[in-house]
């Protein structure tokens, strides 16, 4: 994909007509005076970084159980990379930085331990009470179960940024109304309800960096990972066209490089040409609309911020690369099952016996509560925890608890 380099940002440029405004933000929930040194943008990318969620991500599965070692992406560090490729591709389409950033930073504040397992877990335990979406936590997260500030729940972020956090992967709801993924969680119809966040419209370009940024993050760090966890090889990589290109371009260049070098260059180069066709592509998609504003944007009937299709082909392949060596792996299979026994038997425990949520500010009020109430309550509790914290949890209530090892 060719890029116009003219057209670029570089972040002194002045901003695009079709960049969200912090000075015309649609403002917040609850009312708040204005800052003298920071924009709207700036001081929830702030507040989201000063969230307890935030800092829980340091202990969260991405894909490999922290006891693994210490170099393997956490939660934590992948929403740091996402964040530094969103505003990378921000700053050359001179969009907002900062409200893409917030985006990126927020977008995994709903997510369990143990990774996309514990979300699969929690989700099956709660099917009969609504189930369990990572995005809709989030959003709970955001608008109601941070207890930070003396005039409201949650961090009253500015209706941008929870647009990009609820919408980053594109409308929510047909224009006849329907589902585009399936029945829209509760939590997200109950706060549109309060604040409209126009479940069927497109996001904002910065919410759409943001979500791409997601993809070439985790494509990246994951092969990185799995080739330092041994579930992965060189040779394999050559199963991806792209990457066997990649490859051969360094060791041209640099013959005789230790491997752990030459999975570094390999890997900046990855992002470096996922960045720059997303670039690229936006650059003739937005020629193509020509938004005048960001509500031209969000009335666009498609996604700007996108792969072309050759590079989409290249994201195919290596998703099927990860499943088949890792995600399936059954090292990983194995310790996915420890993982969601141990969501299960709290999930289990915590219902019959809510006091032992000793930490939940909930736990004096749930005796009176329905069973969906109870439940919901107690799916915030398990979401939030760690993995080290769920797994401590479950050996005190617990004769065995798995090993995740």
């Amino acid at each position: 994909m060719t890029i116009d380099k003219e057209a670029l940002g570089y972040g002194g440029s002045e901003k695009a007509p079709y960049a969200a405004n912090p000075w015309a933000s649609r403002g917040r929930l609850f009312p708040e005076g204005g800052s003298l040194t920071r924009s709207e943008f700036q001081r929830d990318r702030d507040r989201i970084v000063h969230a307890t969620a935030f800092r829980r991500l340091k202990h969260k599965t991405q894909v490999f159980i922290s006891p693994d070692g210490d170099h393997f992406r956490t939660r934590l560090t992948h929403t740091i990379e996402v964040a530094q490729i969103a505003r990378a591709l921000a700053r050359a389409l001179k969009l907002d930085e900062d409200l893409a950033e917030g985006v990126a930073l927020v977008h995994d504040f709903g997510h369990t331990p143990f990774g996309h397992t514990g979300e699969d877990a929690l989700d099956e335990v709660l099917k009969p009470y609504g189930g369990f979406d990572h995005n809709a936590q989030s959003l709970r997260i955001v608008t109601k179960l941070e207890r930070r500030y003396a005039d409201f729940d949650g961090l009253n972020l500015t209706w941008e940024t929870l647009e990009g956090l609820v919408k980053h992967n594109g409308p929510l709801l047909t224009p006849e109304g329907e589902g585009t993924r399936g029945p829209v969680p509760q939590p997200i119809r109950d706060y549109c309800q309060l604040n409209d966040l126009e479940l069927a419209s497109f996001a904002s370009l910065e919410a759409q960096v943001a979500a791409i940024a997601d993809d070439i993050a985790y494509n990246t760090h994951d092969i990185d990972d799995g080739l330092r966890a041994g579930y992965l090889n060189f040779a394999m990589l050559e199963e991806v066209p792209f990457l066997a290109g990649l490859m051969k371009e360094v060791r041209d260049r640099y013959p005789h490089l230790e491997p752990s070098r030459f999975t570094h260059e390999l890997m900046r180069r990855q992002i470096t040409r996922m960045v720059e066709d997303v670039i690229g592509c936006a650059q003739q998609n937005l020629s193509e609309i020509r938004p005048r504003s960001c509500a031209d944007v969000r009335a666009a009937g498609r996604v700007i911020a996108t792969f072309s299709p050759a590079m989409a082909e290249t994201d195919r392949l290596i998703k099927k690369l990860l499943f088949a060596h890792i995600y399936r792996h059954p090292e990983i299979m194995r310790i996915r099952a420890g993982a969601a026994q141990i969501v299960g038997d709290l999930f289990q425990a915590y219902m019959d016996k809510p006091s032992l949520m000793r930490s939940h500010y909930w736990v004096q009020h749930m005796e009176g509560l329905s069973q969906p109430a109870r439940a919901r309550h107690v799916g915030d509790y398990l979401a939030g925890m760690t993995d080290s914290y769920a797994v401590r949890a479950h050996a005190e209530l617990f004769d065995r608890t798995p090993d995740l090892r």
